[in-house]
Parts: C-alpha cells; sequence; structure tokens
C-alpha cells in the first residue's frame, strides 16, 4: 500500500517533519477492513455483522521506506461479504484514518468464514 495515507495523515505528517506540530497517532493502530474503498479523504465502506470488530495492528521499525505487519491479524465468524482493502485507524476517542488500500485480489467471504493476513502480508511504504 505505498503512498495511500489519507489526507489527515499526510497533513500531520508535514506539520511533524517541519516540527510545527507533534500530533502522533493514538496507539495501538487498528486494522479495518472495507467492501469498498474509500479516498485520500473520505473511508470506505466498513465490514459490519457478524463477530467483526477492528483487529490491532503491529509493525517492525521501517526499513528502506517500508514496514509491515510483524503478526498475523485474524477474524473469526464473519459477516457474508467481498473484502475489497484494509483501511488503518489510530484509537483516538475519535478516531483517525491514517492509511488506505485495495487488496491485491477481493476475498470473498460465507457467514462465519475467517479473514486472515499472515505476518508480513500487509506492507507499508511511502513513495
Amino acid at each position: 500500500m505505498a503512498d495511500n495515507l489519507s489526507d489527515t495523515a499526510e497533513n500531520r505528517s508535514l506539520d511533524w517533519l517541519m516540527g510545527t506540530a507533534t500530533t502522533a497517532p493514538t496507539l495501538p493502530l487498528k486494522v479495518a477492513l472495507v467492501t469498498a474503498n474509500g479516498s485520500d479523504s473520505a473511508a470506505g465502506t466498513e465490514v459490519t455483522g457478524g463477530s467483526y470488530v477492528r483487529k490491532n495492528l503491529t509493525v517492525g521499525a521501517a526499513a528502506s521506506g517500508a514496514t509491515s505487519n510483524t503478526a498475523d491479524i485474524v477474524w473469526t465468524g464473519m459477516p457474508a461479504g467481498t473484502i475489497v482493502g484494509v483501511e488503518i485507524w489510530d484509537s483516538a476517542g475519535s478516531p483517525v484514518r491514517w492509511w488506505r488500500g485495495p487488496l491485491a485480489a477481493s476475498r470473498t467471504l460465507a457467514s462465519g468464514d475467517e479473514a486472515r493476513f499472515p505476518a508480513g502480508t500487509l506492507t507499508f511504504a511511502q513513495a
């Protein structure tokens, strides 16, 4: 998911790099699954139903401008539907969407299925 920062994340990153603000995401970061992808300025359509909830994201230190999830991310008891992308949100009282991106291939799930992203499969890079 290269260069898929939300507009908010782009602005906050620039503010931090230029020393005009120190606003960082409220941890832990959370992975949300979407059935319709959003844009830099608008969130996608998040999965609802079943046992779905956003899952914690852990990543390693960036190298060569990229990082990835260091642990499997697993959802069980999913509702039926097609997942087309993911979004990364923080845990603020009013959560902020930081990143978004389409999956390389959509995943169609039946009710009760599991969705899994093994360690290393969600990569994040800045172009």
